[in-house]
């Protein structure tokens, strides 16, 4: 009899999760990006010489979002900060990353393909590349990028 109400247990809770994994699928299929399905779009403004993708949300609102950047050798941002905590993963090539109020050379670390940063919202910092780079960011918030006055712009 034991063996029954397990079995009759197992059964309910296999189709109960089935019911709701159908529910999920119904309502939200699953998203993948491969390499060649991304579509890029040229950098405007500040961004020229750019290229950004869109993969998940919409950066200029609240909610989850996420974007790539193609940055192409040369690339500098000078010292900016941001409203949002700002979630970076180096995909490809290598970023020079510095923290301050003001673009200091001498205060960039590289950080390889691989890398995976956390930089907490209002946090002065600035960016370079030697090579090519490509980037992922994701936020919460709208994306917003704040120069700091000691830093000249861009």
């Amino acid at each position: 009899m034991r063996r029954f109400w397990l079995a009759a247990v197992a059964a309910f809770a296999a189709c109960a999760v089935s019911l709701t994994l159908a529910a999920f699928a119904a309502s939200s299929a699953p998203t993948a990006f491969t390499p060649a399905s991304i579509h890029w779009m040229p950098g405007m403004g500040d961004m020229k010489g750019l290229q950004v993708a869109m993969l998940e949300g919409d950066p200029s609102k609240p909610g989850p979002w996420t974007i790539r950047l193609k940055l192409p050798a040369g690339t500098v941002f000078p010292a900016h900060h941001h409203p949002d905590t700002e979630r970076v993963t180096i995909i490809s090539g290598s970023l020079g990353f510095g923290v301050g109020s003001k673009f200091d050379a001498s205060k960039l670390t590289q950080f390889p393909a691989g890398t995976y940063a956390i930089i907490p919202a209002g946090v002065p910092h600035f960016v370079s590349t030697t090579g090519g780079c490509v980037i992922q960011i994701s936020g919460t918030k709208p994306f917003a990028m704040m120069m700091e006055k000691a830093s000249g712009g861009m």
